[in-house]
């Protein structure tokens, strides 16, 4: 075992000092050394029931004979840091909760991990460690929350509170019914309840073998939930008396099967860069292109919040991740039969899986042929641009407006809030990459706000910037090269035409090269926004988003 090299023979007698003074006893100096990492957080709702999970999770690790240590790992809540500041440490963390977790494990010589994670950045983070360090681990994903309900109307956070901002400030809504939602839209821990960043990554783990069966959609409150910790407490030290890893179980098929499953549960945008960062830790060939080939291929089977009403609780009735799974294999449209940290392969865990057909369709009655995500190019975004087609009303898949540039979301809610947008205008917020922003904030405010102000099929949004999963409407992220770094969306001016075609995939400013290089060179050197901390770290070493914003 690895911990071999701090508890086995005498020189290593002050480490087994140090360890008895853990409280490891000296018998339980033989077993395997276990790490849970855990996100606990009373900032965050989605990691505030944490403490229970690890306590089953620590309960399993040693019924199985195991010692457990549990350590702490940041975790950020996206909800809360949105719209400000904040947001500009949220994608930034993804990568410091891998450098954690990388120098815990390697400093104790760990020989396997749980990892105890929930909202939008840590669970990637945590999957980027597993793969750098590959040694047996296990995801555990605390879980989604539980619908709100008001005056018997069903709520989630994105429709019950962003999305009633631009209700109350519309008219829509008075101020008594804005404070009965923002009180009754997220009643208990979890991550928030709809298909967004969270639990669109939950999903995916899932579907990668990265965590138990129904790990990604049990509710945190459930007591399913806490038999789903004990189960991975146990099951860690099997992989590591057998030596599983997760470079055994993560290759491209599985990749690609995580890419499949997100176009046909429209998942979140944020996913694509999350699943190229994941990729390049572990040196698999992933790139934008598989994104693109499987989009023009990959129907939508599900439809969930913030596309539909349905929430999480729904898909887990529904039966789940493995439901989906089987939907698709049965299909024959591309699943790879892989191994999974339960033992069983997909095939295994998917052949009596149950299925509700009215939310998960058969594939050959998806809701749309389209795919839950598209990559689009054009001279707007060389390098490509990413949209949720899930989120997006048919009638819009053609839109041409008028361009409105700001140089950050806070110029463009400003003019938001105060009704100077129109039907047919396009908001671009630029210099909010990963290097401009820096850290790529989510424009979930701005988007949140459209759709409430009933602006959602009739207004456009174009950002370098991120989307968070609960967004809806024609709006497009993640575009490169960003304008700090030159892209041509740093030139588009005040009433130039766009053009955003989803069918073929292209977005393009009706503008001529010749004057795209005029405007160019005119265009002001971009400068750092902070000048020290964290962020001048990153925004330094940073790559760009179709390599998944990834620090080298």
């Amino acid at each position: 075992m690895r911990s071999d090299n701090i508890k086995k023979g005498i020189a290593h007698t002050p480490h087994r000092g140090l360890l008895m003074a853990a409280g490891v006893s000296r018998k339980n100096m033989a077993a395997p050394f276990i790490g849970i990492a855990s996100s606990f957080s009373d900032l965050v709702p989605g990691h505030i029931g944490m403490r229970d999970l690890e306590r089953q999770i620590e309960k399993g690790i040693h019924s199985a004979g195991g010692q457990a240590f549990i350590f702490g790992v940041p975790a950020v809540c996206d909800g809360i840091s949105m719209g400000h500041s904040g947001m500009r440490y949220s994608l930034p963390s993804r990568d410091l909760i891998a450098d954690c977790i990388e120098t815990v494990a390697e400093a104790h010589q760990l020989d396997g991990l749980i990892l105890l994670s929930n909202c939008d950045k840590i669970t990637p983070g945590m999957l980027i460690a597993a793969l750098r360090l590959n040694i047996p681990a296990i995801i555990v994903t605390a879980g989604p929350m539980l619908d709100g309900e008001s005056r018997c109307e069903k709520l989630s956070m994105i429709k019950g509170s962003f999305e009633a901002v631009g209700k109350f400030r519309s008219g829509v809504i008075d101020e008594k019914r804005l404070l009965e939602l923002e009180e009754e839209s997220c009643p208990t821990a979890g991550s928030c309840q709809g298909m967004y960043t969270a639990n669109t990554m939950a999903c995916l783990t899932e579907v990668m073998g990265m965590s138990l069966p129904l790990c990604a959609t049990s509710a945190a409150v459930s007591s399913k939930k806490r038999r789903i910790a004990f189960d991975s407490g146990m099951q860690i030290v099997d992989l590591v008396r057998k030596n599983i890893c997760p470079l055994d179980i993560v290759d491209k098929a599985t990749l690609r099967n995580a890419i499949i499953c997100d176009l046909a549960m429209g998942g979140s945008t944020n996913s694509f860069l999350h699943i190229l960062a994941i990729a390049n830790s572990g040196g698999i060939d992933i790139t934008l292109k598989d994104f693109e080939e499987l989009s023009h291929k990959i129907h939508q089977v599900v439809k969930l919040d913030p596309a539909a009403a349905p929430t999480m609780t729904d898909f887990h009735k529904a039966g789940g991740v493995p439901a989906l799974l089987k939907t698709l294999i049965d299909a024959n449209i591309g699943i790879t039969d892989r191994i999974t940290v339960c033992g069983l392969k997909l095939s295994e865990i998917t052949k009596d899986a149950y299925i509700d057909k009215s939310l998960i369709h058969p594939y050959n009655e998806p809701f749309t042929t389209k795919p839950g995500l598209g990559i689009l190019y054009g001279n707007i975004a060389p390098n490509g641009c990413v949209t949720k087609i899930s989120g997006i009303d048919e009638s819009c898949y053609y839109f041409e407006g008028v361009a409105k540039t700001f140089d950050s979301e806070e110029e463009a809610m400003h003019v938001l809030e105060n009704d100077e947008i129109k039907s047919g205008d396009i908001l671009i917020i630029r210099y909010e990459g990963p290097k401009g922003g820096p850290g790529m904030r989510e424009m979930l405010a701005p988007t949140s706000l459209l759709v409430g102000k009933g602006l959602g099929t009739s207004c456009a949004l174009i950002t370098d910037g991120r989307f968070s999963g609960g967004t809806r409407g024609v709006c497009i992220g993640h575009v490169c090269p960003e304008a700090a770094a030159g892209g041509n969306i740093a030139l588009i001016k005040n009433g130039d035409k766009i053009v955003i075609d989803i069918d073929k995939r292209q977005i393009n400013l009706l503008v001529s090269d010749e004057e795209l290089e005029k405007r160019r060179l005119s265009l002001k050197p971009f400068e750092l926004k902070c000048k020290s901390g964290y962020l001048t770290k990153y925004a330094k070493n940073v790559q760009d988003a179709s390599h998944g914003a990834i620090v080298n």
